[in-house]
């Protein structure tokens, strides 16, 4: 089978290079090619390609104006093509935040090795966009067939009856009510019955030995109100990333580093955007630091925060060597290192660099920040898998459940867009709440306070 192609970028000789590495792959076939946005929304609606390719800086209308066109009209999988230079890296951060799946560095066109790594690396993105994606239609399928069978189910579902015992018996059809109606009708007997019926046994509170999955969706209002508080009082800037320091400055001599709970975050593919859902959501208050690997390159890391802090009520930071934890603050590891967090002999916690050699492909690895937390018992430890492609977080959460740590949550499969490393977590048995994105935020103010 052949995934249709369409490579867009306003250099001719770079047009060439990215769909020849492109065609290296049988299962890919390049059927146009675009010079600016403009160019590219034409011939996305005329040659109705599996997914495109999207340089981010082009002239007349740029990658991210026409991503959003895109996204709008007619969503496909697009991998963005960024230049290192500091306004491609910002404006790559933004195409993460609207919809783009992934992105890819360009190659140096003078240096023939650094064009096969790009090359190769863009067509394992492309394949896992293609895998995502009919994974989504199946879910998608599959969950069409499961509403069908609800609306069979409920078809003759009415108003609950009280019996003459108490108990409450099975509504019958009101022909009056709207399908909607009576669907919460019977969600709200089905809750009930489910108390009913567990009324008389006595919890047992203390059973945490089995893994969880939590279908709930706890209001996030609460927990969120002193965000927006924080937020509305935050300094603000017109600029759409936020220029503060990673550097620690007299702002923090404020800011305990005298916490008991720490939060842990590993996402990939996707990640960005999932990250911005997440943190906007957290409370400048969180009596908790957030330490988080995003899969990324060097520089880039540094874009994403900036831009995470423009959102969030915590203070977001690109991690740096020796920093210490303070509660009410995210570090985003850096791209190229490895971040451990480790206790300094003075008492307090700290962030550690290292340039070791890659683990699980990727430097900086979720596993090394993940196995990094688990001598510290004094501290309540809260574990997260986002989105991402791959397994990297999945071995070392697992590690840290079989010790103790119980609160690990995974993103579930409706939100992801790619559902493998949360999967993979989900299959060692070693997540307590298995949740959708918005949800994550809210439960784990909940666990903390």
């Amino acid at each position: 089978m052949h995934y249709k192609v369409v490579v867009v970028d306003d250099s001719p000789f770079m047009r060439k290079i990215i769909s020849d590495l492109i065609e290296r792959d049988s299962s890919f076939q390049v059927v146009g090619t675009a010079v600016n946005g403009y160019e590219a929304l034409m011939k996305v609606a005329e040659l109705k390609p599996d997914i495109v390719t999207m340089d981010v800086e082009m002239p007349e209308m740029n990658g991210l104006e026409a991503l959003k066109a895109i996204m709008m009209d007619n969503p496909i999988p697009v991998i963005m093509l960024s230049g290192i230079n500091e306004e491609g890296m910002k404006e790559t951060i933004l195409a993460l935040e609207s919809g783009a799946f992934d992105f890819i560095r360009k190659p140096s066109a003078s240096v023939s090795n650094d064009i096969n790594q790009v090359g190769e690396l863009l067509l394992e993105k492309m394949k896992v966009a293609m895998q995502a994606k009919k994974r989504r239609a199946a879910w998608q399928t599959k969950e069409l067939v499961r509403s069908e069978g609800m609306k069979k189910q409920v078809s003759s579902i009415g108003i609950e009856k009280p019996t003459a015992n108490g108990i409450l018996s099975k509504p019958s059809h009101d022909p009056n009510k709207s399908l909607s109606e009576v669907i919460n009708t019977e969600n709200a007997y089905t809750k009930r019955t489910a108390i009913s019926q567990k009324a008389e046994k006595k919890p047992n509170n203390n059973d945490s030995s089995r893994p969880l999955v939590s279908n709930r969706k706890p209001s996030v209002e609460k927990e969120i109100k002193a965000s927006k508080l924080a937020k509305s009082t935050k300094e603000s800037t017109p600029l759409v990333f936020s220029n503060s320091s990673s550097k620690i400055s007299s702002e923090l001599e404020g800011k305990s580093s005298s916490f008991q709970h720490l939060v842990a975050v590993g996402c990939s593919t996707g990640g960005p955007r999932a990250l911005k859902e997440l943190l906007e959501r957290i409370p400048g208050e969180l009596p908790a630091p957030v330490v988080i690997v995003q899969h990324m390159p060097p520089k880039f890391t540094k874009s994403l925060a900036q831009r995470l802090n423009s959102f969030s009520s915590l203070e977001v930071v690109e991690g740096e060597h020796g920093m210490v934890l303070h509660r009410g603050y995210a570090y985003i590891a850096p791209g190229g290192f490895h971040m451990k967090i480790v206790r300094a002999s003075a008492g307090h916690y700290e962030i550690s660099l290292t340039e070791e050699g890659p683990r699980n492909g990727h430097r900086p690895s979720v596993d090394t920040m993940f196995d990094s937390l688990l001598p510290f018992n004094t501290l309540t430890r809260h574990v997260v898998l986002l989105t991402g492609m791959g397994s990297d977080g999945a071995k070392a959460m697992k590690t840290l459940y079989d010790s103790g740590v119980t609160d690990t949550y995974a993103e579930s499969e409706e939100t992801c867009v790619v559902y493998g490393m949360p999967r993979s977590a989900v299959e060692l048995k070693c997540v307590r709440h298995v949740l959708p994105l918005l949800d994550i935020p809210s439960m784990l103010v909940r666990m903390i306070k």
